[in-house]
């Protein structure tokens, strides 16, 4: 199966690529304008990259995950986790978006892997899920669940060691990984710091 002449996909795949070369853990591939075809293409691709340890995960489309080796994860909109674990997989890595500590403890009991949490800063990307969350708010959640929770939005190499302190397992972002100028130093920082709070 091939993808065709597609130089924004193959940009794609290169960058995903790279970051997982330079020791990114994870990778939600979200790109809502692909068809199924493209995203089971760049799935494929990446999860056969990733075999250094890094795990990739497609956003809510739990058939092409489970069709291509991958994770999911799972939005307010997808598929509720416990019928993933039930009736398709249940050993496939699950991820949940969530927002505060009713999401958080529903998608722990369902059986999530682990959770993204946020907006815990401001930021427009986020803006339609309302205010940031913020720190304290963070901390509770990190306090009151058993799985790993990754902390979203709004996170920069200014203040992604104050969600660390707060018992972030990881951070979640993008513009963060893709605007930087030293990808691998970024993320070995964050891993020393991860280390450091653990």
């Amino acid at each position: 199966m091939q993808a065709g002449n597609d130089k924004d996909l193959n940009h794609l795949i290169k960058f995903v690529e790279r970051a997982i070369d330079c020791g990114v853990d994870m990778v939600q591939i979200r790109e809502r304008d692909l068809s199924a075809r493209d995203i089971f293409f760049v799935t494929k691709t990446l999860t056969k990259h990733a075999d250094s340890g890094a795990r990739i995960l497609v956003n809510d489309r739990v058939d092409i995950a489970a069709s291509s080796g991958a994770g999911v994860h799972l939005t307010t909109r997808s598929l509720p986790v416990d019928v993933v674990r039930r009736d398709i997989d249940r050993n496939m890595l699950v991820g949940v978006s969530t927002h505060n500590l009713d999401e958080v403890r529903a998608a722990e009991t369902g059986g999530a892997d682990f959770v993204v949490f946020g907006p815990v800063f401001e930021t427009s990307s986020k803006a339609e899920y309302g205010p940031p969350v913020g720190i304290d708010k963070l901390y509770k959640v990190t306090s009151n669940i058993t799985i790993p929770v990754l902390a979203l939005g709004g996170i920069n190499p200014k203040n992604f060691s104050d969600v660390l302190d707060a018992g972030a397992a990881g951070i979640a972002g993008i513009s963060m990984f893709t605007e930087t100028e030293d990808l691998a130093g970024l993320i070995a920082l964050i891993k020393r710091s991860r280390a450091r709070t653990n």
